[in-house]
């Protein structure tokens, strides 16, 4: 459970330098509450929904799942919510930066629970260039896991520019061409930083493109 509140989306002071041109202007956003995985999709539910696994690190159910793209994502969801009965969705952009950044109590932290990115992350210089079992690094302040490193996580949103304006429950442009992506994956650390972003066609696949859910309320 994520309460809902006020925060300040993009670039924000502790990113610094290592902010990119399109996480700025820095935009007031308020959400409302709502629920998101604790860990990334792994490939044990992944395969129980979707009878199979398209990963390619194959090392355990624990593991997230990976090599899935937007559609593939889509996909998932649909099943899902057909046999739970649920609403299941991908967060949009919006939830998952306040989520990552610890919601309402978040401390400032330039990634997800920490400033020192090997504390809660498996990134470039210490995954190996794989993917590792969920939840074993520190969670951040709502208990997240994983929301640096491991995975680049797919959100719901078309990818698009910000403006400066405050914000209420934003879904992100109404049409476009290129989705996005949250997290870093097992990249370099300045990727792994809570407001960075990356688009990508919604068939793109990579070996740790992955996703975590959110429970409509």
């Amino acid at each position: 459970y994520v309460e809902g509140g006020t925060f300040t989306m993009g670039g924000t002071s502790e990113q610094g330098s290592d902010a990119f041109d399109d996480e700025k202007p820095t935009h007031r956003v308020t959400l409302s509450a709502f629920h998101i995985g604790k860990y990334e999709v792994t490939q044990g539910l992944w395969r129980e929904v979707m009878g199979s696994n398209p990963s390619l690190n194959k090392a355990g159910d624990d593991y997230p799942v990976e090599r899935v793209s937007w559609e593939d994502c889509q996909e998932f969801v649909r099943k899902l919510n057909a046999r739970t009965g649920l609403k299941f969705r991908l967060p949009t952009e919006a939830e998952w930066e306040y989520a990552a950044r610890g919601g309402r109590k978040s401390r400032g932290y330039k990634y997800s629970g920490s400033n020192s990115l090997g504390d809660v992350a498996w990134y470039e210089a210490n995954s190996g260039g794989g993917t590792h079992p969920v939840g074993r690094k520190s969670p951040n302040e709502l208990g997240l896991y994983d929301m640096s490193g491991n995975v680049w996580e797919w959100c719901q949103d078309w990818y698009g520019d910000y403006g400066s304006s405050s914000q209420t429950d934003p879904a992100g442009p109404s049409s476009g061409s290129i989705r996005v992506m949250r997290g870093g994956g097992c990249d370099y650390a300045r990727r792994c930083r809570v407001s960075y972003r990356i688009n990508c066609v919604p068939g793109y696949r990579n070996f740790n493109s992955g996703l975590r859910l959110v429970l409509e309320m």
